[in-house]
């Protein structure tokens, strides 16, 4: 259930938001036992609903789209915040195949007997309730309530202000979803105002409502998230993603790789920001690549080296090379080698995602196994780091910290473990 805009303009924000965490502390326990044949229902009625619905959500965007544009937003974000009829049917694919991944919850993971005869288990259990607060991506709202269901959690979503529309239309498929399985409402909950202080009081976790926060958005998103949670936060930190070019490199596979990784889709967190090559094939290499990537409507700051290829080229400042561009811009740079690029990586990077393209397997491996990232890959695009392609069916963002979950948070992730002892009477000397 959601309040109505006018409910929070006549209530305390602080008293709608402790009503929101109370009512999916309640759901949640009810979702923490549902069988999994009630929450893969439910996912198929929410799936069939967004589809029953494309119009109204697609309209509710359109207005999201003109006053962003109104508001003077950038390329890379209103392609961010746009929806369509084919990305409408993806989100309504990605709960299919959530549907239809194996239900996480009550998974025995490992199981033991102690010498005194105790049997042990660590058993695969919800984490509770997800606070997910999230910026322009309407089609999280979709991820996100998909994946905390089937994990049997519940979600109190906080979308971005400049979608809020398209967020209600969306979250208001899934709630007829879980009505029509039998579901309560409740587990699904869109935060009904775009002030900030709503934020403020998930952070400090809603009177104990709220199990963990998940940011997905901008470096001030996160770090405000980061710095004032009072819960658990799954970090997603900016994507400043690397290709290599490998000395082994195929030109033409390197030629299309890296502009698939930079230019698919250049305001995903998953796109190339910097591209390195290797000094040993500057001379073959270097030119190509980037007189490709500014043909293709790419602006390039590069290093001397790159600079010298191609007069189009700007020099690059030292903040180019941490920088997370989400536009069509790219910093490139020349490289002492693998060992050159992994040190480029560890300075500037985020931990995201980083690829290298080599036919040396041994420079492949050395790169796989020193990179520090959550995702690395080998003659592969570094627009895969996504949890549809993972094979989870969504994700409800990458998570680039250590602890409990990292890469494309999916269904798995969503959910902790409670060890589970049976004994005959044993008592401890």
């Amino acid at each position: 259930m959601n309040l109505p805009l006018k409910s929070v303009e006549t209530s305390s924000i602080a008293d709608v938001m402790a009503g929101i965490g109370r009512r999916a502390k309640a759901a949640a326990r009810t979702l923490a036992l549902a069988p999994a044949e009630q929450k893969n229902r439910a996912l198929s009625a929410m799936a069939a609903a967004i589809r029953a619905r494309k119009v109204e959500i697609l309209a509710a965007n359109a207005e999201d789209l003109a006053d962003a544009r109104k508001a003077g937003a950038t390329a890379a974000f209103l392609d961010r915040l746009g929806l369509t009829e084919k990305g409408i049917e993806g989100m309504a694919a990605g709960l299919d195949v959530v549907r239809g991944l194996p239900d996480p919850v009550g998974k025995v993971l490992e199981a033991w007997t102690r010498p005194n005869g105790m049997e042990i288990e660590r058993v695969r259990v919800p984490l509770g309730v997800v606070g997910v607060i999230y910026e322009s991506r309407p089609n999280v709202t979709a991820d996100a309530g998909a994946l905390c269901l089937k994990a049997g959690n519940t979600a109190i979503l906080r979308g971005g202000s400049e979608s809020h529309r398209s967020t209600r239309a969306i979250q208001a498929a899934l709630v007829e979803g879980l009505e029509a399985a039998g579901l309560p409402a409740e587990a699904i909950q869109l935060v009904p105002t775009r002030d900030r202080e709503a934020v403020g009081l998930m952070l400090a976790g809603l009177d104990g409502a709220i199990d963990v926060i998940v940011p997905r958005g901008g470096k001030g998103l996160v770090g405000r998230v980061q710095a004032e949670a009072r819960v658990p936060v799954f970090a997603h930190l900016e994507g400043v993603c690397h290709v290599y070019i490998d000395k082994a490199a195929d030109l033409a596979m390197a030629k299309e790789i890296v502009l698939n990784a930079k230019m698919r889709r250049t305001g995903v967190c998953g796109a190339a920001e910097t591209l390195l090559v290797d000094r040993a094939v500057a001379a073959t290499h270097l030119q190509p690549l980037v007189a490709m990537l500014l043909d293709a409507g790419c602006e390039v700051r590069g290093d001397e080296a790159v600079c010298g290829v191609d007069a189009r080229a700007k020099a690059a400042s030292e903040e180019d090379w941490p920088a997370e561009y989400l536009d069509a811009i790219i910093a490139a740079k020349v490289v002492d080698g693998v060992d050159g690029a992994i040190a480029h990586i560890e300075r500037y990077g985020s931990h995201h995602t980083d690829a290298i393209i080599t036919a040396d397997t041994a420079n492949a491996e050395k790169f796989l196994n020193q990179v520090d990232s959550a995702i690395v890959l080998h003659n592969a695009s570094t627009q895969f780091a996504d949890g549809g392609e993972f094979g989870f069916g969504a994700e409800i963002g990458i998570a680039t910290g250590k602890l409990h979950a990292r890469g494309p948070v999916g269904v798995e992730q969503l959910c902790t473990f409670n060890y589970r002892i049976r004994g005959t009477g044993q008592t401890r000397p």
